[in-house]
C-alpha cells in the first residue's frame, strides 16, 4: 500500500496548496446560486410538503459541487501530468495500475466532500435544514464523488489536449449535472423530459442525496444507490483496463 498512500498524499497536497481556487471558489459559486435562485423562486415553487424552495435547493447545490469538484480533481491532475511530462515518474515507480486508480479516486472523493461540506456549512446560515437519514446522505456523497473521480480519471486518460478535457467537462459533465434535478423536481417536467431524466445517472445521485435530508425522493433511494453503484463499477472497470494497457499514457 506504500505506492497508494504516496500517490494519494501527492494528490491531496496538490489541491490543498491551491485551496483558494479548489475549495473557496466553488463554495462561493454555490452560495451565489442559492442567493439568486432562492430569492427569485422562494414562495413560487414548492416541491415537497412543508419544505421551502431554498431548503430544497441546498442539498442539490451541495451534491452538484461534490460531483463537479471530484471530476475536476482527477481529470485536471492527470491532464497536467501528461502535458508537463511528469507522468513518467509515476509510471516508472513501483505503483500498480489499481493503486494508481484508487489513489486518484480517493483524493477526488476527499476534495469533493471537503468542498461539499464547505457549501453545506455556509448555506446553513441561510436555510433551516433537517437531516432525516444521514447514512443515505453519506452513502450517496461518497459513491457519487467516487463515480465522478473515476470519470475524471477516464477523461484524463483519453484526452490528449486541454481543449479535449474542457469539451468533456462542458458538454458532458456540466449538462448532466445541471439537468439532474438540482434546481427542480423531475415531476414538474413534461412526460417526455421526465422519462429522459431517468437515463441520467446524475439524477439518481442528486435525488438520493436529497432523500437523506427530507426523507422524500422521486425514486426509491435503494434503487438510486444501486444504479449509481453499477455506473461506478462500469467506469472503474474501463479505467482499470485502460491503465493496465497503458493506453495514451506510455506512448
Amino acid at each position: 500500500m506504500t505506492g497508494f498512500w504516496t500517490l494519494f498524499m501527492k494528490e491531496l497536497l496538490r489541491f490543498i496548496k491551491v485551496s483558494v481556487q479548489t475549495v473557496a471558489a466553488p463554495v462561493l459559486t454555490s452560495i451565489l446560486y442559492l442567493l439568486i435562485f432562492g430569492q427569485v423562486l422562494e414562495g413560487r415553487v414548492q416541491v415537497f410538503d412543508g419544505v421551502r424552495y431554498s431548503a430544497f435547493l441546498v442539498p442539490g447545490l451541495v451534491m452538484m459541487t461534490v460531483l463537479q469538484n471530484a471530476f475536476a480533481n482527477s481529470s485536471s491532475s492527470l491532464m497536467q501530468s501528461k502535458m508537463t511530462g511528469n507522468i513518467v515518474f509515476i509510471l516508472l515507480a513501483p505503483v500498480s495500475y489499481a493503486e494508481f486508480f484508487w489513489a486518484y479516486v480517493a483524493a477526488s472523493v476527499v476534495r469533493g466532500i471537503a468542498v461539499g461540506a464547505g457549501v453545506l456549512l455556509f448555506t446553513a446560515w441561510f436555510v433551516d435544514l433537517r437531516l432525516v437519514a444521514p447514512l443515505w446522505t453519506l452513502a450517496f456523497a461518497l459513491l457519487g464523488a467516487g463515480l465522478l473521480g473515476a470519470l475524471g480519471v477516464l477523461a484524463g486518460i483519453v484526452s490528449e489536449k486541454i481543449d479535449q478535457l474542457a469539451a468533456f467537462q462542458n458538454f458532458v459533465i456540466l449538462p448532466l449535472t445541471m439537468l439532474s434535478g438540482v434546481f427542480y423536481s423531475i415531476h414538474s417536467l413534461p412526460p417526455f423530459w421526465r422519462e429522459l431524466s431517468h437515463a441520467n445517472p446524475f439524477f439518481y445521485m442528486i435525488d438520493g442525496f436529497r432523500y437523506g435530508f427530507f426523507g422524500a425522493a422521486d425514486v426509491a433511494p435503494g434503487v438510486s444507490l444501486a444504479i449509481v453503484a453499477l455506473a461506478f463499477a462500469v467506469v472503474a472497470g474501463v479505467c482499470l483496463a485502460l491503465l493496465k494497457s497503458g493506453y495514451k499514457l506510455r506512448t
